[in-house]
């Protein structure tokens, strides 16, 4: 099997920072048709630059919570690449939360943020994908690919609401890959850990001393660059990857094999 996504269309959602912008960087690279998805369009412009409306990268700038956002998104990509193959969603969010404050929102955020915009972004691109495979000569099927965390399966008080809707993310990936494996349709979702995100980098700016803790309870010591989670994302949007769906895969320096790190930091 093939590890090229050379000539697809991928979407990718949170790609003004951190990890999407690395993993629509990385497509971009490898030959994929990529459409940058964010709210923040002033950094989409300045990451992209020049490379803006020419050749295999565009970028689309909107809230992805809004329902018309998500179909204009859908839009947009047919309009620039006639097709979508793949689908990442990267856009994430993580807030401290108090467990016990009945005033506190954070849950509703999170939930609204890493869960329900990643389904609905999913459900219209997935009805893109199975009305292409109807068209004479169309591509079936296609890959989406869920940013989740390794928060799901440990437990921190002060991340309570980022923990439940990156776990409902996982289950929400299951469901989807049973209901659109008959068209050909695979999800799958990276639950990373110990990886330069846009929010890890921000916690370590002000909490310098988190990195060691991290490091510390890492097997590998170390906290990895957006890079090398990407092209774990590459394999499972490539064909090399294609009897793969519903899975969660770990991509965290073996964090996860130790005790929970006491720092809330993901």
């Amino acid at each position: 099997m093939s590890f090229s996504i050379a000539g697809k269309t991928a979407i990718v959602t949170g790609a003004a920072h951190g990890i999407g912008l690395a993993i629509g960087r990385l497509f971009a690279d490898k030959g994929a048709n990529v459409m940058f998805a964010d709210m923040d369009e002033d950094r989409l412009r300045e990451e992209l630059g020049e490379a803006v409306e020419e050749g295999n990268i565009r970028y689309f700038a909107g809230d992805l919570r809004e329902k018309l956002t998500i179909a204009n998104l859908l839009s947009a990509t047919i309009d620039a690449f006639d097709q979508v193959d793949i689908l990442v969603n990267a856009s994430r969010q993580v807030l401290v939360s108090d467990p016990l404050n009945p005033d506190d929102d954070a849950m509703e955020t999170m939930l609204q943020q890493n869960l329900l915009t990643a389904l609905r972004v999913s459900q219209t691109v997935a009805k893109r994908m199975i009305k292409q495979a109807e068209e004479p000569e169309g591509p079936r099927g296609g890959a989406i690919v869920n940013l989740s965390s390794i928060a799901a399966r440990r437990t921190h008080p002060d991340l309570m609401g980022f923990s439940v809707a990156t776990a409902a993310l996982d289950q929400m990936t299951r469901s989807m890959a049973v209901a659109l494996a008959p068209h050909g349709i695979r999800v799958n979702a990276l639950a990373f850990g110990s990886v330069m995100s846009s929010s890890l980098k921000e916690t370590l700016r002000d909490n310098s001393d988190f990195r060691e803790d991290i490091e510390d309870h890492t097997p590998l010591s170390r906290i990895a660059p957006p890079s090398e989670l990407a092209e774990a994302v590459q394999y499972l949007a490539c064909d090399a990857s294609s009897f793969m769906t519903g899975q969660i895969v770990t991509v965290d320096g073996g964090r996860t094999l130790l005790d929970p790190v006491a720092a809330p930091a993901h």
